[in-house]
């Protein structure tokens, strides 16, 4: 399943569309009705517009909606405020700036200072989810996927099956990390990279062609993760991701344990195992 469309607008309206349930809005389910979600002439009463405008929406024959309308489709489709963020711009994209080449490089200056850090794990990963620096006690939190060679981690959480064991609640942890994934595209859905990656994923795990085909975004933020390590056991860590103003599209991720919880003293045994001092973080 590759990411090329000329009708980005009308695959998520229609994606959107489908995971509504009449019941969502107080209305009757038609008895027969044989596909999933809310009829496009739903959509439209919701939004306060006309069916066949709507319909000219979906189908890509119309692509300027006002603001308003936006709004009202975002009401009527119950969109959270990062999937109303992203519909605002499918229709109307921030202005392109000067995109520089992809360059995965860290600097040697953050890169030092996330090794320094021995009580806190810290990775940094490109818009791809592609690992490209992490401190030893991040590498041994992740020794699962870093062990192994691999550097993506949407990758490796839909085809490693030590995920499943990694992620107590695997299905949250996979949608969120497919509905990052296409956020922080940045509109740049025909990438190359990004490309290859979800037509690799698509053939390989029908989990991942499913959660990609719904359109989801979402954005990481702060919030306490529980997982489960195969040598100290379960932890749980309040994840904070962090931009990299001097590298566009990096994201610095920093985990933290309450000082002298479980998890604290979990995450110290695990330093004690993975501490290496003269280990540099991980470059690609």
């Amino acid at each position: 399943m590759g990411t090329q469309t000329g009708n980005r607008l009308g695959e998520f309206l229609r994606a959107r569309r489908e995971q509504v349930q009449p019941g969502d809005h107080g209305m009757p389910a038609p008895l027969d009705r044989r596909t999933p979600g809310l009829r496009r002439e739903d959509v439209a009463a919701l939004a306060g517009v006309s069916t066949g405008y709507y319909v000219r929406l979906e189908q890509g024959r119309e692509r300027n909606p006002s603001p308003q309308t936006i709004d009202a489709l975002a009401d009527a489709l119950r969109l959270d405020a990062d999937a109303r963020s992203y519909l605002h711009g499918l229709v109307r994209p921030a202005p392109a700036l000067p995109r520089r080449r992809a360059d995965d490089r860290v600097g040697a200056g953050l890169v030092a200072l996330i090794d320094s850090w021995h009580d806190t794990p810290a990775l940094i990963m490109n818009r791809w989810t592609d690992v490209l620096a992490a401190n030893p006690l991040a590498r041994g939190l992740y020794s699962w996927i870093l062990d192994s060679g691999e550097r993506n981690l949407v990758r490796a959480v839909f085809l490693d099956p030590a995920a499943r064991d990694f992620y107590p609640d695997w299905e949250y942890a996979a949608a969120n990390v497919v509905g990052n994934l296409r956020l922080r595209a940045d509109g740049d859905l025909d990438d190359p990279r990004l490309t290859a990656l979800v037509g690799e994923l698509s053939l390989k795990s029908a989990e991942f062609a499913r959660l990609w085909s719904r359109h989801d975004v979402r954005r990481k933020r702060g919030q306490v993760k529980t997982v489960r390590h195969p040598v100290v056991g379960e932890l749980e860590l309040d994840v904070q991701p962090l931009t990299v103003d001097e590298s566009p599209g990096h994201q610095l991720v920093v985990y933290r344990a309450e000082p002298g919880s479980r998890t604290a003293e979990a995450l110290a045994l695990l330093g004690s195992l993975v501490a290496h001092p003269a280990a540099p973080g991980v470059r690609q």
